[in-house]
């Protein structure tokens, strides 16, 4: 493993830069992203694979929101990606959209495999999820019926275009609270919120009398100690809140 390295795509250094190795890119002129902040992603993407001269053979992409519960094996195979299968990318159900940029004459649209920004990145893909993503954004059907996915959509379709398939892998990741158990899984997801009565039940959508949902700190550091949640909650919520707790004990100047 070559190490861990944060692309940062503000355009300027931040307060972070001690703390991990940092590649500072520029982001999309303004308005070209039109209030959808994840379309600086790949053009970050672009950006750094032209700046850095990369010795490793493999890529791993990970977002600050994963959380490591295992030690990650390379989960690729003879030079076949490895990706997580996310349940709500639905290429088959949306199938007169991803024409529009997946054309009939490029095959099925089951080439376009259900994945998002996959786990390892091949460089040749990283220009074409760039202009994919713009000009998905740019079509208003496209942006409709595919949101905040929109550019997940994009990097599978970019993969579709080079040919590229990948090793779908369900142990990938796993996101709570949807998914109580560990299990032999690599990495926890922290992207949903987690409300719970204090009967330890799920109330998710409305909030719960426990509560950790990083929305809740956009604008503040999540104490250190977080109570944990209720007895009978599952495991993944439990682990999940001791690893952030771990963590903001051993940082110095937590939430400082």
């Amino acid at each position: 493993m070559g190490g861990f390295t944060r692309i940062l795509h503000s355009g300027k250094p931040d307060s972070l830069m001690n703390e991990i190795p940092t590649v500072v890119v520029d982001p999309l002129p303004p308005g070209m992203d039109q209030g959808y902040v994840v379309l600086n992603r790949p053009w970050a993407f672009v950006q750094w694979l032209e700046k850095e001269v990369i010795e490793e053979d493999y890529i791993l992409m990970a977002e600050p929101d994963h959380i490591f519960v295992s030690p990650l094996p390379n989960l690729s195979h003879e030079g076949i990606p490895a990706a997580f299968q996310f349940f709500y990318i639905k290429p088959l159900e949306n199938a007169d959209i991803v024409r529009k940029y997946f054309r009939e004459e490029m095959g099925p649209i089951s080439n376009v495999d259900p994945i998002g920004n996959s786990h390892v990145i091949i460089s040749k893909i990283a220009p074409t999820w760039m202009n994919v993503s713009i000009r998905m954004k740019s079509d208003p059907d496209t942006d409709r019926a595919f949101g905040w996915v929109l550019e997940m959509y994009a990097y599978a379709i970019a993969s579709a275009l080079h040919g590229v398939h990948h090793i779908l892998r369900k142990d990938f990741m796993l996101q709570p609270p949807f998914d109580r158990e560990i299990g032999k899984k690599f990495i926890l997801h922290l992207t949903y919120g987690c409300d719970y009565t204090f009967k330890g039940e799920l109330t998710y959508g409305k909030r719960g009398e426990w509560r950790f949902d990083k929305r809740s700190y956009v604008r503040e550091a999540p104490p250190r100690n977080f109570p944990l949640p209720p007895k009978g909650v599952p495991e993944s919520v439990v682990t999940l809140v001791k690893m952030v707790n771990e963590a903001t004990e051993n940082i110095p100047n937590w939430g400082a």
